[in-house]
C-alpha cells in the first residue's frame, strides 16, 4: 500500500466518527396544523397572508406580521419533551411562547371557527413533514371566557381525546375522538408531542357549539376555511421552514430534500446544472418515503443550518490536517 493510500484511509478514518456526530447532533424536523377543526393559523393563512379578511386576523398580522402566516405549520417547541405545561406560560398557548406567533395569542370572541357539537367527531391535522408521536386535544372549560388571555387552567385538566401514531391519509393525520358537551364559543387545544424528537406542535382551534349558556342561538362569528391545496403551494414559496431554520426545506405540500448531499453535490451535473441545487436537480417528491409516508430529514431548531455548514468546515478542516501530518510522515519514512 503507497503511502498515499495509507494517509487516505487514516484520514477517512478519523473523520469518520466525526460524520456520524454531525448527523446526529439534531433531530429531524416535523411539520403541521389542525385543519378539522381548522387552527387560527391555518384560517388565517386561508384568508390570504397579505390582506386577510377577518378583524381577528387583521390583528394577528398587525401584531405578529405576514411571515408567521406562511410558516403556519411551525407553531413548535423543539425542546418541549412532554413539558409543555411547564415550558409555555399562559397567555402564550396559542404561539407555543413564540415571538414569530405572538399575534395568535390575542385574546378575542370574533376568530374565525369552526361549527362543533358534542359526540363523535373526525379530526385532521395536516402534516407537511410526517413523524411518529401522539396527539392530545382538550377543551376548554365551561367557565371559558374568549376575550381574556388563554391560560393552562382554563383548559380541562385531561385530553378529551389522545392517540399514538394516528393513520395517515392524503397528507392527514386522521383520528376520531368524542367531544365534551359545551355551549357557545370554545377552544380545542392540540399538543402533537413527537416521540423520535423532543419537538412538539401546538394548535388553537375556535370553535362554536350550536347554542350559548343563555340557550339561544350563538353570536354568528366568522367561518373558518381551511387553506387549500393551491394555496399551500403557493404559500410553500415564501414560507421560512426551510434549510436556514430546520436544516432541510420542506414546502406545504409535503415534499423535502436531502438535507445532507452526497460527498460528490457540488460536482457539475448533466446540463451544467450543479447537483447541490434541489430545485434543479431533484424533482418533486425526491425524498425517500419510509413506511409509505415522507419523513422529514435531519433538522431540529435555528442552529441545525450553521451546525451543519459548520460540520463540512470541521470534515475539510480534519481531512487537510490528516493528510499534511501522514504525507510529513510519509516523508520522513522516504527520506
Amino acid at each position: 500500500m503507497t503511502a498515499r493510500r495509507k494517509a487516505t484511509g487514516i484520514a477517512l478514518a478519523g473523520i469518520g466518527p466525526l460524520v456520524l456526530t454531525v448527523l446526529t447532533a439534531s433531530p429531524a424536523a416535523a411539520h403541521g396544523s389542525m385543519t378539522d377543526p381548522v387552527s387560527r393559523v391555518s384560517a388565517c393563512f386561508a384568508e390570504g397572508p397579505e390582506n386577510p379578511k377577518s378583524a381577528a386576523c387583521k390583528a394577528a398580522v398587525q401584531a405578529g406580521g405576514a411571515q408567521a402566516l406562511y410558516d403556519w405549520n411551525g407553531v413548535r417547541d423543539g425542546n418541549a419533551g412532554g413539558r409543555s405545561k411547564t415550558r409555555i406560560p399562559d397567555g402564550k398557548l396559542c404561539s407555543a411562547n413564540s415571538p414569530e406567533y405572538k399575534g395568535l395569542d390575542l385574546p378575542r370572541a370574533d376568530w374565525p371557527s369552526s361549527a362543533m357539537k358534542a359526540g363523535g367527531h373526525t379530526f385532521h391535522y395536516k402534516a407537511t413533514a410526517p413523524h411518529r408521536g401522539s396527539f392530545e386535544l382538550y377543551l376548554t372549560k365551561s367557565s371559558y371566557d374568549p376575550a381574556k388571555p388563554l391560560k393552562w387552567s382554563d383548559l380541562e385538566s385531561k385530553p378529551f381525546a389522545k392517540v399514538t401514531d394516528p393513520k395517515l391519509t392524503n397528507g392527514e393525520y386522521v383520528f376520531d375522538g368524542k367531544v365534551p358537551a359545551r355551549s357557545g364559543r370554545h377552544l380545542i387545544y392540540s399538543i402533537w408531542q413527537r416521540s423520535d424528537s423532543p419537538e412538539a406542535f401546538y394548535t388553537c382551534s375556535d370553535v362554536v357549539f350550536g347554542k350559548d349558556s343563555g340557550g339561544s342561538a350563538a353570536k354568528p362569528a366568522p367561518s373558518a376555511s381551511a387553506p387549500t391545496a393551491t394555496q399551500l403551494a403557493a404559500g410553500a414559496d415564501k414560507s421560512s421552514m426551510d434549510m436556514s431554520r430546520h436544516g432541510h426545506k420542506g414546502s406545504a405540500a409535503g415534499t423535502h430534500t436531502d438535507a445532507v448531499a452526497p460527498a460528490d453535490a457540488d460536482a457539475p451535473a448533466p446540463g451544467g446544472s450543479s447537483k447541490s441545487d434541489g430545485n434543479a436537480a431533484q424533482p418533486q417528491g425526491a425524498g425517500k418515503p419510509v413506511g409509505g409516508q415522507q419523513l422529514a430529514e435531519t433538522g431540529g431548531d435555528g442552529s441545525t443550518a450553521p451546525m451543519a455548514i459548520g460540520g463540512a468546515a470541521v470534515l475539510a478542516m480534519g481531512a487537510g490536517v490528516l493528510f499534511t501530518t501522514t504525507r510529513r510522515r510519509a516523508a520522513r519514512h522516504r527520506g
